[in-house]
């Protein structure tokens, strides 16, 4: 057996990493603790001429790089058993951090057609329109179709795990293998699928982005993003998108989200019982039209979806709707008491929105029952499920009295 020492985050379990990951005795004051570090400079060495002021190896300043950053991002590397990591002010300003680092006028991205509004948006309009990058959505849960999409000019593939909002999964494996022959890289969005539920390096991929606002910081008070990956990789986004556009996380949000981050296997474990049992519920329930999670039987790829997590989870995220019109599924949110109507995921309290049908920009490419009934997107929190699912049955019979659940 090897000896654990917290010095070697390889030699450690997931929950000791996510404990001693990044953290180091100040020595300063002794405290056992990264302390929080709001300075925005750091003191000089008595020669400084030979300095780059654009380097970030070192505390220099906080736009290159600042000690709560540091230590955040060592927590982040270790978790996700990764050479390196950088931390950014918000998801998408990692996300777009990626994109505007590695791709040129000219070049050509293959992206899942069913992604997060900000990418649908960059790829859509803004690299485009202003910067002449080309971008093909396809079905990133056909391999075949991902490998028609490639071109000669193909630089990045693009997916995420777990597709925000259908739930859709990709292999990740199966997607690395096209991206490589090519000669492209792979990104992956895994921010619905956190470690130790699901590692994307480990199954070929050369990046990964956290929102970290989401489940890594698990409390809904602080807004970063993340980009993992090898250190070659991630040098030049520092160096771009950091240091000279300024996408920098504040001290202060770095240092709430990795004191979050030390319950995120906890977490975890919690947010993916509490949605099982809730999908199963929902599954089941007359009122219900669909409900889409990868870990119910139901669920179009749940055969993937076991292969992909091995017994880990199925994630913390289900998408549903009622039987009824917008109406209807409004007036259900509005008789939650416990769920609350909010935007984000991730967050210890369970978060709902209801999204409208429709079959304009990204939600064409969305299966036909979300595009025609809407959907609710229902980010299952850490409360006790009893109270979950009394929540959701008192809301269900206010609006569908007639319709109780099967025996």
């Amino acid at each position: 057996m090897v000896r654990p020492d917290k010095e070697r985050p390889d030699t450690l379990g997931l929950a000791t990493q996510a404990v001693h990951g990044g953290n180091a005795v100040d020595q300063g004051t002794g405290a056992i603790r990264t302390p929080l570090v709001l300075a925005n400079s750091y003191a000089l060495p008595e020669d400084p001429s030979s300095l780059s002021w654009s380097q970030f190896d070192v505390p220099l300043y906080t736009r290159n790089s600042g000690a709560n950053q540091i230590a955040l991002q060592r927590k982040l590397a270790a978790l996700e058993q990764a050479e390196d990591a950088l931390v950014l002010a918000s998801g998408v300003a990692a996300l777009h951090a990626v994109f505007f680092t590695l791709l040129r006028t000219g070049d050509h991205a293959v992206v899942s057609d069913v992604t997060y509004e900000a990418v649908w948006r960059l790829f859509a309009q803004i690299l485009p329109d202003r910067y002449g990058v080309e971008a093909t959505f396809v079905d990133a849960s056909d391999p075949d179709a991902v490998r028609a999409a490639i071109r000669p000019t193909t630089k990045l593939v693009h997916t995420e795990v777990i597709a925000n909002p259908t739930t859709r999964l990709c292999d990740v494996e199966a997607l690395a293998g096209i991206a490589h022959e090519s000669g492209a890289l792979l990104s992956v969005d895994s921010t619905f699928t956190p470690p130790p539920l699901y590692r994307p390096l480990s199954r070929g991929a050369d990046l990964v982005v956290h929102s970290l606002t989401k489940y890594v910081n698990g409390h809904g008070d602080a807004m970063g993003g993340a980009v993992i990956g090898a250190k070659a990789l991630l040098d030049p986004i520092r160096a771009d998108a950091m240091v000279d556009v300024g996408g920098v996380i504040s001290p202060f949000n770095a240092w709430l989200i990795g004191r979050g981050a030390i319950t995120l296997p906890l977490r975890l474990r919690q947010h993916q019982a509490n949605a099982r049992l809730v999908a199963e519920f929902l599954d089941a329930h007359p009122a219900v039209a669909y409900v889409r999670y990868p870990g119910l039987p139901s669920h179009p790829q749940h055969d993937l979806a076991r292969r992909l997590f091995d017994g880990r989870g199925y994630g913390g995220m289900i998408a549903f709707a009622l039987d009824g019109d917008a109406d209807l599924q409004n007036r259900f949110v509005a008789e939650l008491k416990v769920i609350t109507s909010a935007v984000s995921v991730g967050h210890d309290e369970s978060l709902i929105v209801h999204v409208g049908a429709g079959t304009r920009g990204r939600a064409a490419y969305w299966p036909t029952e979300f595009q025609e009934r809407g959907h609710l997107r229902f980010s299952v929190g850490i409360e006790e499920p009893d109270d979950l699912i009394a929540d959701l049955d008192a809301a269900l019979d206010a609006v569908a009295p007639a319709r109780r659940p099967r025996p």
